[in-house]
């Protein structure tokens, strides 16, 4: 410290020396110079805190800075603002048909603030005067959009009328549907599901309005329809976190249309009388499974092509021959493959008494009953789900009514028992007989 004030004081005497040959503007730079130095010395000395270190330009220069950083946010804000008013504007516009208009509006909203479109979205008003008239800002879109259901129920809140779930689109002096009350409009709901658990018509309702989208995943109609599948081993919820993912993750058969196979194959025919020549066949033939979610299903087996049998399969009272009635019930294994039992027989027919040949004797037949226990597996193919089923086991059983006793015959899976694979048919659940 004394070696720097020596070498201050020599600069001095240096500097006066030399004062007589120096410019006004030399001995102006000369003054600013001592006092920089003085004002180092000062900073330097150890008595001084940092709290003084901070004099009273810079305090002014910091003070001065925050306030014109205020004034920027503010001023960037009020921009921001007057660019959402002037595109929602250009919106208003563009539905009324202005379209030069619209476009002047969205080009001085783009010139404040050219990512405008992205920071607003707008729907529609719960008064129902016009489309466009409510907005509502989307800055979380992902967090919201995850789940629909929670964020239309939370949209729903904000309305002046909470208890009706949509608007009219259009004024009519009809009553609309949102006028009926909750409980009436959720028993129009299970219609739509109908006794058929016609779910993909449930799914589609769903995509009118929010209302409706809430009302479609109503845990009771998912919880109902779960109940008619698997009756009382779907108890509990436990590993789905839902009755609608239940219904939808869970293997099982599907109702709204017809499980077909089609098998062919080569046989040989006979020869012929002079023995030039044998003649070979090639024999085409279908079978169809139809399943009815109160657990009875339909199976025929003929040579008629799908487009003139699925039809008579809509319903169990068809009148086509040789087709076999039973149940069925579903079944998942230890190795977590759902597997499908069924036993059917043939349709049982009246026939009438012949008094032809009364008066000759007859002998008697041994009455018997006939049925063919099916064990299929269910899985998926390709896109869709639960489309497949595989043969698994096949057999006849007779049981002889005088004794009581069964003959069972299986009957070897091989190659002509092809896969059944799945085609949904529309006209199934086109018509409701009974709500769900």
């Amino acid at each position: 410290m004394a070696e720097a004030e020596e070498d201050c004081h020599s600069d001095t005497v240096r500097a006066g020396d030399d004062d007589e040959n120096e410019s006004p503007a030399e001995t102006d730079l000369q003054a600013q110079l001592q006092m920089f130095r003085a004002q180092w010395m000062f900073e330097l000395a150890p008595g001084v805190g940092s709290s003084n270190l901070e004099t009273r330009s810079c305090r002014v220069a910091r003070g001065s800075f925050l306030k014109a950083a205020d004034t920027k946010g503010k001023q960037e804000l009020a921009k921001e603002e007057k660019a959402r008013e002037l595109f929602l504007k250009a919106v208003e516009e563009e539905q009324n048909g202005a379209l030069y208009e619209a476009i002047k509006f969205y080009r001085r909203a783009m010139q404040l603030v050219p990512d405008i479109e992205f920071k607003i979205t707008y729907t529609r008003s719960p008064d129902g005067d016009g489309v466009g008239n409510s907005y509502i800002e989307d800055n979380d879109d992902d967090s919201k959009m995850a789940d629909l259901l929670s964020y239309f129920q939370q949209q729903l809140t904000f309305q002046e009328s909470m208890l009706k779930l949509c608007q009219p689109e259009l004024e009519s002096s009809q009553t609309h549907i949102s006028v009926l009350p909750m409980e009436v409009l959720m028993y129009i709901f299970r219609w739509v599901v109908s006794s058929d658990l016609d779910l993909r018509s449930l799914e589609q309702l769903s995509q009118v309005c929010r209302g409706f989208y809430i009302c479609a995943r109503d845990p009771e109609i998912w919880r109902l329809a779960c109940l008619k599948v698997w009756g009382r081993s779907c108890i509990k919820l436990v590993p789905y976190t839902s009755w609608r993912e239940m219904f939808l993750e869970r293997p099982r058969v599907r109702f709204d249309g017809v499980y077909i196979s089609k098998t062919t194959y080569i046989r040989q025919g006979e020869q012929s009388l002079d023995g030039f020549y044998r003649a070979w066949h090639q024999v085409e033939y279908y079978r169809y499974i139809r399943f009815f979610p109160d657990g009875h299903v339909m199976m025929l087996t003929t040579p008629e092509e799908p487009q003139s049998i699925v039809p008579r399969l809509r319903t169990r009272n068809t009148r086509t021959d040789a087709i076999l009635l039973g149940h069925y019930r579903l079944s998942q294994d230890t190795d977590n493959q759902t597997k499908v039992f069924a036993v059917i027989t043939k349709k049982k027919e009246e026939k009438p008494l012949d008094y032809k040949y009364r008066y000759f004797r007859r002998v008697p037949v041994q009455e018997a009953d006939q049925s063919f226990h099916v064990g299929l597996q269910l899985c998926s193919s390709g896109h869709q789900r639960f489309n497949k089923l595989i043969w698994i086991h096949h057999s006849c059983h007779i049981t002889y009514k005088s004794t009581g006793e069964t003959a069972v015959t299986a009957f070897e899976i091989d190659k002509m028992y092809t896969p059944l694979f799945f085609s949904r048919a529309r006209s199934y659940t086109a018509f409701s007989e009974r709500p769900l």
